[in-house]
Parts: structure tokens; sequence; C-alpha cells
């Protein structure tokens, strides 16, 4: 019988319980022996497991004979394409039935894609981070890409070098990043991207953006404390980190002007999200205004550290202090006492970033899109 691709197929004959299939290959294929087997690949790009060694595995040519339709149907099927409702069933049925693995390679070859999606985030171990990335890969399952992340450990030099070298060859078809302080560096290596990117988590002018709207959510959660408190502190993290650090800081500031109040700069301190920072933060406020009533973190671990100083330091949270968070973790839920905090949707807004960048690398959609996710509040027992 004679296939396409100028293969001769000689009967199969058994050696040791496997089926081998000789082949005579012509000057477009390339062939070897494995695993019993002969494997050929096609030079042109096309998909090219030519043996059945027992295992199920076979070529494009036999999906299509099997399936009844032509071979360009069933590469249609593979890369996306337009295939009838019908023709569809019939493919995915002989696909299941005998296991077969379309060559990556060949695909990459033929179509320039990658099915790989580049996830840089600032580091594996925050909740925040770790509900995006759920929402991400769930809205990617089901479609062709997987997910290929890096973890920079909040390091910008190592976020720029990820985004230069996902920049210098085609190693992903699109990029989501989670970012934290974007500077100038930053955004000539988002420009220098030859594929589609999202920023998730700040709002960057000419790019694709999924945010949060993290001014208003500290502004509301401050409010609750300030109904009672007359001497505020703030525990916050660094301004370039525009969406944690300056947009919360000023919900702060301007829920405490609304209120009448101006906040003590002396009771103001700049931790790094951590638990830790949270406590030292807590304790260097406390000794600096000892008058402090209430204490609004910028972060729900902030917040779990300030409460577990004030404890130690022999003060009742809320009846002597309040303290407030951002994020609401599970922790602030169960928590004695549970943390009155500012719901994100972080893994709703990785599902959107995941959407938006879906609809930019399977539509060449390139205008730059800007979405700002809401907030609810949850107000615990520790406020008053």
């Amino acid at each position: 019988m004679s296939a396409r691709w100028g293969v001769t197929k000689a009967p199969p004959r058994a050696s040791g319980g496997i089926v081998l299939t000789t082949a005579r290959i012509s000057s477009r294929h390339f062939s070897r022996f494995i695993s019993g087997g002969t494997e050929s690949r096609a030079y042109d790009g096309e998909e090219g497991i030519l043996i059945n060694n027992g295992s199920g595995n076979m070529d494009i040519n036999e999906i299509a004979r099997m399936a009844g339709v032509s071979r360009a149907t069933v590469s249609r099927f593979l890369n996306n394409g337009y295939v009838s409702q019908e023709k569809r069933k019939l493919i995915s049925k002989v696909i299941k039935e005998t296991g077969y693995v379309p060559s990556q390679s060949a695909q990459q070859l033929r179509t320039g894609k990658t099915n790989l999606v580049g996830i840089i985030i600032p580091k594996i171990n925050s909740q925040s981070v770790a509900r995006m990335v759920a929402g991400i890969t769930e809205r990617l399952s089901g479609t062709s890409y997987h997910t290929l992340l890096s973890d920079t450990h909040n390091d910008p030099d190592e976020e720029i070098r990820c985004l230069r070298v996902m920049a210098d060859r085609p190693r992903v078809d699109g990029v989501i990043f989670i970012a934290t302080v974007v500077t100038g560096e930053h955004i000539a290596a988002l420009k220098a991207l030859n594929t589609p990117v999202v920023i998730l988590g700040q709002h960057v002018k000419g790019f694709s953006c999924v945010y949060h709207d993290d001014y208003r959510a500290t502004f509301d959660v401050a409010k609750i404390a300030l109904r009672t408190a007359r001497h505020p502190g703030y525990i916050g993290v660094r301004d370039d980190d525009v969406a944690a650090g300056a947009m919360r800081h000023r919900g702060f500031i301007d829920a405490c002007h609304a209120a009448g109040i101006e906040p003590a700069p002396e009771a103001q301190a700049t931790g790094d999200f951590s638990v830790e920072s949270g406590y030292l933060c807590c304790e260097q406020i406390m000794d600096a205004v000892p008058e402090t009533d209430a204490i609004v973190c910028a972060t729900d671990d902030m917040a779990y550290g300030a409460i577990t100083c004030l404890r130690e330091y022999g003060h009742t949270v809320p009846d002597d202090v309040q303290v407030t968070g951002i994020g609401d973790s599970e922790l602030s839920r169960i928590l004695m006492p549970s943390v009155t905090s500012a719901h994100l949707f972080y893994k709703t807004s990785g599902r959107e970033a995941a959407k938006m960048l879906l609809e930019a690398m399977d539509d060449g959609d390139e205008v730059p899109r800007q979405l700002k996710i809401g907030y609810e509040i949850y107000g615990r027992n520790s406020t008053r």
C-alpha cells in the first residue's frame, strides 16, 4: 500500500510480543529504529510517527483513514481550526481509542506556536499569587495551552531577565506578568516581547492589564476602624509597588482625612508583606505613638504580625487597638480574633487575565484592554 509521503509499508511481523512495521522511506523522510519499531518524521513539519508498535501510536494519515475524513480535516482539528461537529466527533473517537498524541515539535515547526503560556510571578509562597495562578490555570484548562512558571523571588532584575529570555525566541505564545514594581526597564522588556502580554496586579498604560481597586478597598476597610478610632496607624509596603504600596497608602490617608483626622507620620511604617515585618512595624508604631488605637495594614499577613505583637505587649484586639488587613485570606476567617479585611477576588483576576490573553493569542486581538476588579469588605472581630 502506497502512502501519501512515499512510504511503502510491508506486512507487520511479530518480535517478542511487539508488532514491528518496516517501511521504505522516500528522501523526504528521516527514519530510525526505536524500541523495536521505526519512527519517521517529515521534513516539511507534518506530524509523523508512522509506526504502530502495539501502543496505539500512528500518524495523521492513519487517523484520517480510520475516521473516514481527509488528512486536511484532521490537521485542522489538531490545530483548532474549523471542523464540522460530525467530523469532530469521528476524529475525537479515533484519537481516544488509539491514544494518538500529535508531535509537538512538528506542530511548532508548521504553525510557529509552542502552546506554552509564560507566567512570571514575584514569589511562589504568597496566598494572593497562588490564588491568581489558580485562576489562570483553571481558565487555561481544556485549551491546548500549558503553563511555564517563573518565580522571580521579588527580584526586579530577575523579572526583567525572564521577560528578555521570553522575548529572545518564540519560547511561549503569550505571557502573564504578575507585577509588583514596574520600572522603565520593565516597560522596555515588555515592549520587546514578540508575543501578547497581560499584566496582572498593576495598571500600566499602553498594555493589557487586569488589576484591583486597591485604593477604594483600603479606603473602605479603614473607614470601619475609623468609626471609633482617633489615633490610627498604618503598616504598608514600598510605594514603588504602586498597587499594594502607593494606592493602599493613599486610601488610608484619604479615609483619615474624610474622618477629620491627620495621621501621625510616626504611626506609619513600611513592611515587606511578611508576618514578621507586621510584628516589627507594629512594635515601632506602638513605641513611637503609644496612644495608637487602630492599625490599618496593607496585607493580611502583616495584620497577623501586628495582632501577635499587640497581644505580646498586653493590648487587647479590638478593645484597645483595632486591626484591619487586605486580601481576605483563609486565616483571616479562622484566627482569634478573625480579621476585618477586603476581599480582592484574586482568583477571578487570574481567570480574567487568562481570558484576555487567550483572546489576544487566538484571535490576534492587539488592542490593549484594562479591567479593574471589584472588592468586598468583611467586618470581623478585629474591629469594633
